[in-house]
């Protein structure tokens, strides 16, 4: 390959972007890419998202509407379901989705098709990046020889090839996908170089170079597993603080009062989202084939899956406080996204806390201002379009499972018979007497 030719054509703004899946992760990328220069396609297998980005119709919150518009506008990004059209891009990132299967187990199917479709029609010179969450090994283990078969190139002499992952916050107002640091970790230096050269041509941010993909693919198991293993800790510190009379919430802001050594996590209903509930499994499920049991990760997976059901367990004992069971009683969840002031509900506990509350014979509804309604095992829900008086009142308890910062938390407290906090959402609310923490 011509290492040097690439890298004029990169620092030129002449090479061809792509990227496979235009959700949270791709589109961000897919429109920071134009935004820099480069022409851009992105491909994915949903149609309905394709004419979307085609008619310039943004869909994802961290994309500027506006930006998408223009981009598209002036033919900088376009969109596509037909992967023949690998054949014109220079450089292309995966960003689809690895989930769980039934079975807990990484399910990478979704990467394993994206790199038969690119391996159908991958030309010579072309630099092919992974950048959704798995376990190590995976792009020099599964990737490549899927590309290499599928092309009848090779890895380091006709393609290159690496790992760099994914860091995306959805809702987050400081880092987006342009200003976050980048990892990356090519199969060989001259990969990793390519690779790295194209990333600081698109973001603005620090680009940091590993040895390998495994290295920045560990590394990204890490920087989740690090998060689930102390929210974790917290969670059960939680349980113990509950039964000594203790507010855990006031613990931790005491002890992140001290400047160095101590990092803030917090209690709640469980965990959502597309990387801290699912990546530890990954990496769990690996360290079998070396004959390693991660218990640690393993214990904050079980403590972690635990909360929902446990949220639902105490809030029926704030409910028998006022002669009511939770069968039969009418629970108003607040909020079902995963997190604050998004409208993404990936694995967010508080579905996990409905059913709970369901197998238990409640009458469960909800609302959330960003999700009107949500798909769970199959089945659409629908929410109430409105948080009023009459909401609250009708409500044997309301119980806070999102901490949304356009809720009127004052109004909800006025009205609610009573409120089982489990994010300390009210915790600007003067009157205390309604409120039960977590």
């Amino acid at each position: 390959m011509d290492k040097q030719k690439l890298k004029d054509k990169i620092k030129n703004r002449e090479l061809t972007c792509g990227v496979v899946g235009l959700g949270y992760v791709g589109l961000p990328l897919a429109v920071e890419k134009a935004k820099a220069g480069f022409k851009t396609i992105g491909f994915d297998v949903q149609s309905a998202k394709v004419d979307m980005v085609n008619a310039g119709k943004n869909y994802i919150g961290d994309v500027v509407d506006k930006d998408l518009a223009e981009l598209v506008k002036a033919g900088k990004l376009t969109a596509t379901t037909d992967f023949s059209f690998v054949k014109d891009v220079d450089f292309i990132a995966i960003c689809v989705p690895t989930p769980l299967d039934a079975h807990q187990q990484p399910d990478i199917s979704y990467v394993k098709s994206s790199a038969e479709a690119i391996a159908k029609h991958l030309t010579k010179d072309t630099i092919v990046v992974l950048e959704s969450t798995t376990y190590p090994g995976t792009t020099e283990g599964l990737l490549r020889p899927i590309l290499e078969d599928g092309s009848g190139l090779k890895c380091g002499e006709d393609f290159y090839l690496g790992f760099s992952p994914e860091r995306v916050d959805p809702g987050n107002l400081i880092y987006k996908t342009k200003n976050t640091p980048k990892v990356v970790g090519g199969i060989g230096k001259d990969a990793t170089e390519v690779i790295a050269d194209v990333y600081r041509h698109i973001l603005q941010s620090d680009i940091h170079e590993v040895s390998s993909p495994a290295v920045a693919e560990m590394e990204k198991i890490l920087e989740n597993t690090y998060r689930n293993v102390n929210i974790g800790l917290v969670n059960e510190l939680t349980m113990l603080c509950h039964k000594m009379g203790i507010s855990m919430w006031e613990v931790v802001d005491a002890a992140k009062t001290k400047p160095y050594g101590f990092q803030a996590f917090y209690p709640g209903p469980g965990l959502g989202g597309h990387c801290i509930p699912l990546d530890p499994y990954y990496l769990s499920w690996k360290a079998r084939e070396y004959g390693f049991h991660t218990s640690m990760i393993e214990a904050s997976g079980m403590i972690n899956d635990r909360m929902p059901e446990y949220t639902v367990l105490r809030a029926g004992e704030i409910l028998n406080r006022f002669g009511k069971s939770i069968k039969n009683a009418k629970v108003l969840i607040l909020g079902v996204a995963y997190k604050q002031d998004i409208d993404d509900y990936r694995e967010s506990p508080a579905l996990n806390v409905i059913e709970e509350f369901n197998k238990r014979g409640a009458e469960v509804t909800f609302y959330d201002p960003w999700v009107s309604s949500y798909k769970f095992k199959g089945e659409v829900h629908h929410g109430e379009t409105e948080l009023t008086k009459e909401l609250l009142e009708n409500a044997d308890i309301v119980v806070v499972t999102t901490a949304h910062t356009n809720v009127d938390y004052e109004f909800v407290q006025k009205n609610a018979k009573v409120v089982f906090d489990t994010k300390n959402a009210m915790k600007f609310i003067d009157e205390r007497s309604k409120i039960e923490l977590l």
